[in-house]
């Protein structure tokens, strides 16, 4: 497997990822994108749960999660395999950690430790509720963070219970404030010399993202409530059926659901008295949306898409896997790309985001499957173990 050199806006920087499963290494992720040397240290003969996530004989979500990282292992638990991480932080510039608050204290590796060892440290703590207040020391999930952040609550049908996406949206949130926090500790460090802790919660990465929701409750007594796919008051901006699919039209602006009106063959419509201003439109929404699908009913999703883009109006499929890996502008930017892996020849995945002008990411190798794989690599090189020495931490459990 060749392997293509380090790129990237964040080479030079190194970063030891403690973290298991997806909010901490969504972030270790994030950095390896951008050219980062991420170390990713699991507990020896288990690994990270995400291995085996996935159906039966495809943890293909690992490839993803873990891909340009430095997989080593090392007993958290014993002195021997605490020292060795010490040993890595003294040169490092960021840890990332996703354990329950308490649990790096515990193994002696808290801030204040690891602050003697380097005091440059920028350490990354992602969890549940966060390091401090009455709830820190619960165990945390996305899909009791995305309940207390309030996004749950809104999502799905009127009529069911609250729905959720079908992907671990607060664990990716929590993961890209992560980053975001460290990146901007890195601004303060460059000009004081300085680390400091980043502290980065599931319920507070989804709470902002929530838009007016607290404000519209504190001022006017608005509760927001769940929609099912249209937002109220914003219409026509909806998922309509084609003859051989779906499609989504967005046009609640004034200018262009006349665009929309035209596309229709119903330049008229514009002028309706129930739907002239955005504000009529939006209390008539039901009956706006059942005319345009309708419409849309008896079309072809490309027939749809063709008219709507000859008229200027938003529209887009409802893609899936097999549309994008098709689509010629996904092509085009290489939205998604082949990635080295040794289990999976071919494999591709979507590729670094954002894309930079000057200094591009890119993803060098896809999640290691052997555990350990980099261990001796990045104690010969790093620490300048000998393979003796090595070995023998091997034996005794430590790596």
């Amino acid at each position: 497997m060749s392997i293509p050199p380090r790129s990237g806006p964040l080479t030079g920087l190194r970063l030891i990822e403690l973290g298991q499963l997806i909010a901490g290494p969504f972030c270790g992720q994030i950095f390896a994108d951008m050219g980062a040397d991420v170390i990713k240290i699991e507990p020896p003969g288990q690994g990270d749960p995400l291995r085996e996530w996935g159906r039966e004989g495809f943890p293909l979500w690992w490839s993803v999660v873990a891909r340009g990282k430095l997989c080593i292992t090392a007993n958290l638990r014993e002195a021997e395999g605490q020292d060795l991480v010490r040993r890595l932080v003294a040169e490092a510039d960021f840890l990332v950690e996703n354990f329950r608050p308490g649990t790096l204290e515990k193994w002696g590796l808290g801030y204040d430790a690891l602050k003697a060892v380097n005091p440059r440290l920028i350490m990354v703590r992602v969890s549940g509720y966060g390091q401090t207040g009455p709830y820190a020391s619960r165990a945390g999930y996305a899909s009791v963070g995305e309940a207390m952040g309030g996004l749950r609550y809104v999502m799905g049908e009127a009529d069911r219970v609250p729905s959720r996406a079908g992907i671990s949206l607060g664990d990716s949130l929590a993961g890209l404030h992560a980053a975001l926090g460290a990146l901007a500790a890195l601004h303060h460090r460059e000009k004081t010399g300085e680390g400091q802790v980043i502290d980065a919660t599931i319920y507070e990465s989804v709470l902002a993202v929530m838009e007016g929701l607290v404000p519209e409750y504190q001022i006017e007594g608005y509760t927001r409530e769940r929609t099912g796919s249209f937002l109220p008051g914003i219409a026509p901006s909806n998922i309509y059926p084609g003859s051989d699919g779906m499609v989504v039209i967005a046009a609640n602006q004034d200018t262009v659901f006349a665009r929309l009106c035209d596309a229709m063959g119903q330049p008229g419509l514009k002028d309706h008295p129930d739907y002239r201003t955005h504000t009529l439109r939006g209390q008539n929404q039901a009956a706006l949306d059942a005319l345009i699908g309708e419409w849309s009913r008896a079309r072809t999703i490309d027939e749809i898409e063709r008219l709507m883009i000859e008229n200027g109006v938003p529209v887009g499929k409802v893609y899936r896997a097999t549309d994008m890996l098709t689509d010629p502008h996904f092509a085009a930017r290489d939205t998604i790309i082949e990635v080295p892996s040794e289990r999976w020849p071919g494999i591709r995945q979507q590729n670094v985001f954002p894309k930079f002008s000057a200094t591009p990411g890119q993803v060098r190798w896809a999640g290691p499957d052997t555990l350990g794989s980099h261990t001796e690599e990045v104690l010969t090189e790093l620490l300048n173990l000998t393979p003796d020495q090595i070995a023998k931490l091997r034996a005794s459990g430590i790596v």
